[in-house]
């Protein structure tokens, strides 16, 4: 049973959230291409390199009329993982590959990299200040069922104005540990000085955050006991799928600059249902503290209510507002950072298994548009999807209309 104040909280936000309503903007029962002929999707096919069935939408960012759209190679047959759509286009139209289709179009079976401006498979990218999208490359195929780890993992970076590779950085030995798995990437810089860009990226499998420095281009490894998942809080019911999963740290979001030009970064395990935060300070300059004393700079900010697992989270700097998917909820959640954390303050906003099933991955944009991508991950994984449905979802709405009204209002 879920305690007496997640009930008030959830019933206070159901109320007060109604009149915002997310829009729908875009909606598949199966992702297509924009192939640059009917002969390069036939032939596709026919080499294995497209199995419709097995492209999966997952993460997503926005950068002017262009959404970016990701396709980890979850199974065989993904044809293009870095994609974009229109965001004044049609509800369903097909994904164009990012940069372009010859550095997406790779077989599952490749034993290197085609070119360095190659992309394998990707979860989640960013959007930095510096119109740049950031991009972590898991380098690997096929990882429900042959995995092939065509590549190690790497962070490529591209310029969103000239849609030119600046750079792919290659992680070290030293960042990684047997069972590390990295999906996400967030990124710490100011758009007056673009050189002097950090990025963040968690290891989910390896329970440790990578932090890399663009101006020195080097990175190191951040290590912490919250960094791991909860046995607790290792048990989903999504879309009537039962299943546990044992992620660690992935969701990461980073406040606005404090005083002291440092940000805040929040995160937590995907397993797990309570908040932590520390200071950007300690992250940026780990290789030169004492790590025992580094350890109780590391906080709980607390626990956000029974089942309230998270695979993403955003901070909005205009609100104040952290924004967080509740995967067993169906739905989206919020904290306001000026405000205690507690089970009270925060706020399920909307919730619904028909329209909801698994949000996986949400973004602010520039503009305080909330961005939301919802894919029923469970039933592809465990069963599988019906083509005669919409099984992937896009939605937007305006923060500041989504949390009137509730306590996530200043």
């Amino acid at each position: 049973m879920r305690t007496i104040g997640l009930v008030v909280a959830l019933s206070v936000a159901s109320l007060c959230g109604a009149a915002t309503q997310p829009q729908l903007r875009f909606a598949w029962k199966q992702v297509d291409y924009t192939w640059e002929s009917p002969a390069d999707r036939e032939n596709a096919i026919k080499d294995g390199k497209f199995v419709q069935a097995h492209n999966l939408p997952l993460g997503l960012a926005r950068w002017k009329n262009k959404l970016f759209v990701t396709v980890p190679r979850w199974k065989n047959g993904v044809a293009s993982s870095l994609n974009y759509v229109n965001i004044d286009g049609p509800q369903d139209q097909p994904l164009t590959p990012y940069p372009s289709w010859k550095d997406n179009l790779v077989a599952d079976s490749a034993k290197s990299l085609p070119s360095n401006n190659s992309i394998i498979s990707v979860f989640r990218v960013y959007v930095d200040a510096c119109d740049r999208l950031w991009v972590m490359d898991s380098g690997l195929a096929d990882i429900l069922g042959s995995p092939n780890q065509v590549t190690g993992p790497s962070l490529a970076i591209f310029d969103l104005k000239t849609d030119q590779l600046i750079h792919r950085y290659w992680f070290k030995v030293d960042d990684m540990k047997e069972d590390s798995f990295f999906a996400n990437v967030v990124v710490d810089v100011d758009k007056d000085t673009c050189d002097n860009a950090f990025a963040y990226i968690p290891d989910l499998g390896g329970y440790g955050v990578v932090v890399y420095t663009l101006k020195e281009n080097d990175s190191w490894r951040v290590s912490h006991h919250y960094f791991h998942f909860d046995p607790l809080a290792g048990q989903y019911n999504v879309g009537g799928i039962e299943f546990q999963w044992t992620d660690g740290v992935f969701g990461l979001a980073l406040s606005e600059p404090r005083e002291n030009g440092y940000r805040t970064m929040f995160f937590h395990a995907f397993s797990s249902t309570k908040q932590f935060c520390v200071s950007t300070e300690l992250l940026r300059n780990y290789t030169k503290i004492n790590k025992e004393e580094a350890f109780h700079d590391f906080k709980l900010l607390g626990d956000k209510g029974e089942r309230s697992q998270a695979s993403a989270s955003f901070y909005d700097p205009k609100t104040n507002v952290l924004f967080y998917t509740q995967v067993n909820h169906d739905g989206i959640a919020c904290w306001n950072s000026k405000k205690p954390f507690t089970v009270e303050n925060n706020v399920l906003l909307f919730s619904d298994p028909s329209l909801y099933e698994f949000p996986n991955d949400l973004k602010v944009d520039d503009e305080g548009t909330l961005w939301l991508l919802v894919d029923k991950l469970p039933r592809f994984i465990y069963k599988e999807l019906d083509a005669n449905e919409v099984n992937y979802k896009i939605y937007s709405v305006s923060t500041t209309a989504l949390i009137a009204r509730t306590a996530c209002e200043a």
